[in-house]
């Protein structure tokens, strides 16, 4: 490969990179669920994007969770904001199993208020259902993983795997004080686009095992 050929990759390799970053940014949408996004701070490495935790609270003491049943909001920029009964049975019941399978395995679930209960009410908001089939022509493409990584820098995610947001607020079971919220978005990976709503199941997974390690770190699993 000749030196100019090679430069002119790495100068469109940078841009790629900018370009997602400049989607991210963007990404900043609200939906409304929650009481306020003033008090959200970027939240840590790794973790969600943006959080709240009122100062002073003692997490430790909420060992047991009462779950709402879950909210969606559709992305402004999808194509179809309709979704149906099955769909949204199926979202809910993949978002509750997420939850169970993840948290569950360490903390009570429990459907009535109490001193040592944490009330937890989810939003997944920016929902875009994946396009399998242009998903997967990307997959197959000659230098498909090339290809592919310069479609992820133009748009922030790949084509066709939808996308997916989260917005949570943790409230006191008994006094309904809010003692914590979080802001989250995700992309689907490559894999995830080969169903409809597989970024959402996906992220679904992602957000019950960062409830469950927050859970783990106050209380010093």
């Amino acid at each position: 490969m000749c030196k100019r050929a090679f430069l002119t990759i790495i100068v469109g390799v940078v841009c790629c990179m900018l370009t997602v970053a400049a989607g991210f940014a963007a990404e900043k949408k609200y939906s409304g669920f929650l009481q306020n996004y003033e008090d959200l701070k970027p939240g840590p490495e790794g973790g969600v994007k943006e959080r709240y935790l009122k100062p002073g609270v003692d997490f430790k003491k909420y060992d047991k969770i009462m779950l709402d049943s879950v909210v969606f909001f559709m992305a402004d920029d999808a194509e179809y904001k309709g979704i149906n009964a099955e769909d949204m049975k199926e979202l809910s019941d993949a978002f509750n199993k997420a939850f169970v399978d993840i948290v569950g395995k360490n903390y009570m679930l429990v459907a009535e208020p109490g001193p040592d209960v944490m009330r937890v009410r989810v939003a997944i908001t920016q929902l875009e259902p994946g396009k399998p089939g242009k998903s997967a022509m990307t997959t197959v493409l000659p230098i498909g993983l090339a290809f592919s990584f310069l479609k992820k820098g133009a748009s922030g995610s790949y084509p066709g795997v939808g996308k997916t947001g989260m917005e949570v607020e943790f409230l006191d079971s008994l006094t309904n004080e809010r003692i914590g919220a979080a802001v989250d978005y995700q992309a689907g990976s490559k894999m995830s686009g080969m169903s409809k709503w597989g970024s959402a199941k996906e992220a679904f997974e992602f957000w019950a095992g960062r409830m469950k390690t927050f859970l783990d770190e106050t209380h010093a699993k």
